[in-house]
């Protein structure tokens, strides 16, 4: 029964696919189920650097500089998942500063969902390190629209990325 829940709730969240007479299958990724992902993500990304901006405090924001430090360091490491997991934690240091823990309840249900994305949008490590920047200085210098921006461009750029990687791994 268990096991069955844990299947049951991977498939409403679309990570796996139902198969009658054959059981669960990993979903693939499809243009249409990222684009729903990032829209979400989008909107919510942008409510929490406009709450950041407005209550980060100032032990907050050095955890966030900590955080961008980490990840900025192990950018060129060959662990795509020990990367994901540095981004992770600079955008969770962000959905601290909310102070909203409803926000960070809602973007941490869409976190598996925006995993596989991450791993194919971390392969183009050039410019997260510094949209990741541009993203802290909004927040430290509390410029709403700087950080609505920043946050909006990352996302973008994430979504064009996967595109195109996923275009690549397709041919």
């Amino acid at each position: 029964t268990p096991i069955r829940e844990a299947i049951r709730k991977l498939e409403l969240e679309g990570l796996v696919i139902m198969i009658p007479r054959k059981g669960a299958e990993v979903a693939s990724i499809s243009e249409k189920s990222m684009r729903d992902v990032l829209e979400v993500r989008r909107a919510l990304e942008e409510v929490a650097v406009e709450l950041a901006c407005k209550r980060i405090t100032p032990e907050q924001m050095e955890d966030l500089k900590r955080a961008y430090r980490v990840f900025a360091s192990s950018i060129d490491s060959k662990d795509l998942i020990s990367i994901a997991q540095k981004d992770e934690a600079f955008h969770e240091a962000i959905y601290h500063a909310t102070q909203n823990q409803k926000l960070e309840q809602m973007i941490n249900n869409l976190r598996e969902q925006m995993y596989r994305y991450r791993l194919e949008y971390i392969k183009d490590k050039d410019i997260l390190v510094e949209e990741h920047k541009q993203i802290m200085d909004a927040l430290e210098s509390h410029d709403v629209e700087a950080a609505k921006q920043a946050i909006r461009t990352h996302i973008d750029n994430q979504q064009s990325t996967v595109l195109k990687n996923l275009k690549i791994q397709t041919k």
